[in-house]
């Protein structure tokens, strides 16, 4: 599923279905520098991206795709066709915008998920129980992040959060949630930070998710006097790790995928539990790289 932050061709004629005919005024999210993040405006800029995340996914962590996706170079499913897709491009390269794409989120939101058979997720956590307990609240689903690697740095980072926190504001979100994932299939290798985030981070009551009964894996892998919390966290891939700065609580136990060839944990974000210093920086209107330079 979706891969550390800095490390992981159709539109549907449906109301529900996101627009691609965006302005350029409207869909900026942010700017710092060369770098700008805004919403994919068309089909090619989402073939761009899916060929980036196929770079990253397959080229570099090995991922298995279908033939198809294969002979195409494109990492591509289902799900991309009624998701909308943050872009960071980098305006200092030569070239066509789909040449400037060199990082992408793909963005669900709850009233595009219910149309479209739900959460891409559901596959491996009870995300369907969780949203059930909150029928007042509006979710979103961030996956398939990734970044190609000159850019792996904290103003890409930064943008892509803007980006994320911007796209909340504006359709009302309540809580987002996605899958943060540790690279390969044996969870015992990452037994330090997996048993730190399920001693310290696993969400509790309104807000608990289990993995699927068939795919769960256990996080709690060593006694709570072995864990180190500063080697904990430093063994963390930076997409959870960041996540738990803002306030994310995390799912309790571990899937792999196979595919992927990573260990996935589901990070849970309430926007309410967001540090405020967070809030602050950003901007309680998304406003802090509206229009930087």
């Amino acid at each position: 599923m979706s891969v550390e932050l800095i490390e992981r061709d159709l539109i549907l004629e449906s109301p529900a279905a996101p627009s691609l005919a965006l302005s350029a005024s409207r869909d900026l999210l942010g700017r710092i520098g060369s770098l700008e993040t805004r919403l994919a405006r068309n089909e090619r800029e989402i073939d761009a991206a899916q060929a980036v995340r196929y770079r990253v996914f397959v080229e570099e962590m090995n991922a298995q795709v279908d033939p198809e996706c294969a002979r195409r170079g494109r990492d591509i499913d289902h799900w991309d066709i009624v998701c909308d897709h943050l872009l960071v491009l980098d305006r200092g390269i030569e070239g066509d915008t789909e040449d400037q794409i060199v990082g992408t989120y793909r963005l669900l939101r709850h009233e595009v998920a219910m149309s479209h058979g739900g959460f891409y997720s559901s596959s491996e956590f009870a995300v369907g129980d969780l949203v059930a307990r909150h029928k007042d609240k509006r979710f979103m689903e961030l996956g398939r992040s990734c970044v190609l690697p000159q850019y792996r740095t904290k103003r890409t980072v930064e943008l892509l959060w803007q980006g994320c926190w911007a796209y909340a504001l504006q359709h009302r979100i309540d809580a987002m949630f996605g899958c943060g994932s540790f690279p390969g299939t044996q969870p015992e290798e990452h037994a330090l930070a997996l048993s730190f985030l399920h001693q310290n981070a696993v969400a509790r009551g309104e807000w608990a998710v289990d993995a699927l009964p068939h795919l769960y894996r256990e996080m709690d892998l060593m006694p709570s006097e072995a864990v180190n919390a500063r080697r904990a966290l430093f063994a963390m891939p930076p997409l959870i790790k960041g996540y738990l700065r803002l306030g994310a609580m995390v799912g309790n136990g571990a899937v792999v995928d196979q595919a992927f060839n990573t260990t996935d944990v589901l990070i849970i974000l309430p926007i309410s539990s967001i540090s405020g210093r967070y809030v602050n920086y950003y901007g309680a209107d998304a406003g802090r790289f509206a229009s930087a330079s």
